[in-house]
């Protein structure tokens, strides 16, 4: 069983271009799963059912610590598996065909108001290095809705300083190039003149010349958020929330956000016009006279 499920992560990895993260994700869930099987004395993908799926769910949900968003991602990895398995002529027939994907409750991403974002933005003061780092990154953050790891991923050769623009590698190690702002761009240009020779490639450096973690920027990100006042709880994951939803209020489509962020499917996309459509009923709540 080991085996194969080796082979359906190196589909993923070689043909569908998925991330790291995105495949350990798939390889723990394909995993519990496979564990389930075996405590049942199922020792092969051909003897599995259609039963084996709803008793695995079950077991979960009886286990009482996972959400139904965790759920529904286990199940939506074993469905992807077992097609493999069914076009790889590892089983003759698929029980997962009929399988149902829980519906998780859409949640509205938090974002904040453009007042907030300047707010942090400009907290950062000195003209050290790290300083005009941070400054730096939390402008990038804003002006462009790239990822966190998007930014640490990020080269000198990613950067156009003529045309004021950055080469992003994203999900699926696909590219796009993002514009970037005036203040932002300014900010970039001072840190890199200021920054050391890194022992990487990478531009965001920490004190030791490394490359810095997703997790240094987070907690670049809530130190500033703290000093600034706002009263929120804040993620780089805020900011690129914050220029989507600002983007689509100032009149910007929908397409042009999806491109923007990167987004494969429009529909991911459409989550923050909820936003704005609330922010609109609220302006005609205060202006209309009959609101």
């Amino acid at each position: 069983m080991k085996k194969i499920l080796k082979k359906f992560l190196a589909y993923l990895e070689y043909q569908k271009n998925y991330s790291y993260h995105t495949l350990r994700a798939y390889e723990t869930d394909i995993t519990q799963f496979i564990s389930f099987l075996k405590n049942r004395r199922i020792r092969s993908f051909r003897e599995v059912k259609y039963r084996d799926f709803l008793d695995f769910i079950s077991h979960l949900k009886e286990k009482g610590i996972y959400t139904e968003k965790s759920i529904s991602r286990k199940v939506a990895s074993i469905k992807a598996f077992f097609k493999f398995l069914a076009s790889r002529r590892f089983i003759s027939n698929n029980p997962a065909l009929l399988l149902y994907t829980p519906k998780v409750p859409e949640k509205l991403p938090s974002f904040l108001s453009e007042e907030e974002v300047v707010k942090i933005i400009e907290t950062p003061k000195g003209r050290s290095w790290q300083v005009l780092r941070d400054r730096a990154i939390l402008e990038l953050l804003y002006s462009t809705g790239i990822r966190v790891g998007e930014l640490i991923s990020l080269t000198m050769k990613d950067i156009n300083l003529l045309e004021e623009t950055v080469k992003v590698k994203g999900k699926g190690k696909k590219e796009r190039i993002v514009p970037v702002g005036g203040p932002a761009m300014k900010a970039l240009t001072e840190y890199i003149e200021a920054k050391p020779q890194g022992k990487t490639e990478k531009i965001f450096l920490n004190r030791y010349s490394k490359a810095l973690t997703e997790r240094s920027v987070e907690r670049l990100v809530d130190k500033y958020t703290k000093r600034a006042g706002v009263v929120k709880k804040v993620t780089p994951h805020t900011f690129r929330h914050s220029f989507a939803t600002h983007m689509l209020e100032r009149g910007a489509d929908l397409r042009t956000v999806q491109e923007l962020l990167g987004h494969e499917r429009i529909t991911t996309t459409q989550i923050y016009t909820h936003l704005t459509l609330e922010k609109l009923r609220e302006f005609y709540n205060k202006a209309h006279p009959r609101a």
